[in-house]
């Protein structure tokens, strides 16, 4: 059986990107990505995934909203994922913004890798 843990990157910019896909590969995790909004929602609803990665100010449907999509899902497994908001713009949301959209954690850019995978060791264990 596979217990490869499979990460969604919701994230616009290339570096960012291939940055995060370089560092959770080298820690095991199958990744996905997706370059904006419509992407992410239509990997989520064609594949489960153990964690989402999700940038918020991505085109076409932002994270925020992308967020809500998720969390309306009738997978009620899909609809749990774990999403992890990736912003850096966290100061145009609040905390209570980011949780009541359903968002579980936000890591502010520029991103300290050893905390994202530590966020994304505990979401997926």
């Amino acid at each position: 059986m596979d217990n490869t843990k499979k990460v969604l990157i919701a994230e616009d910019s290339s570096v960012i990107q291939n940055l995060t896909k370089k560092v959770l590969q080298f820690q095991n995790y199958e990744i996905d990505s997706a370059k904006n909004g419509e992407e992410v929602i239509k990997a989520v609803h064609q594949k489960k995934y153990d964690i989402i990665l999700m940038d918020i100010g991505m085109p076409k449907i932002d994270g925020m909203e992308c967020t809500k999509q998720i969390r309306a899902m009738d997978d009620a497994e899909k609809a749990k994922v774990p999403i992890v908001a990736i912003t850096g713009n966290a100061q145009n949301y609040s905390e209570e913004e980011f949780k009541n959209v359903g968002i579980d954690v936000y890591i502010p850019k520029p991103i300290d890798f050893d905390y994202l995978v530590d966020v994304v060791k505990k979401h997926t264990s």
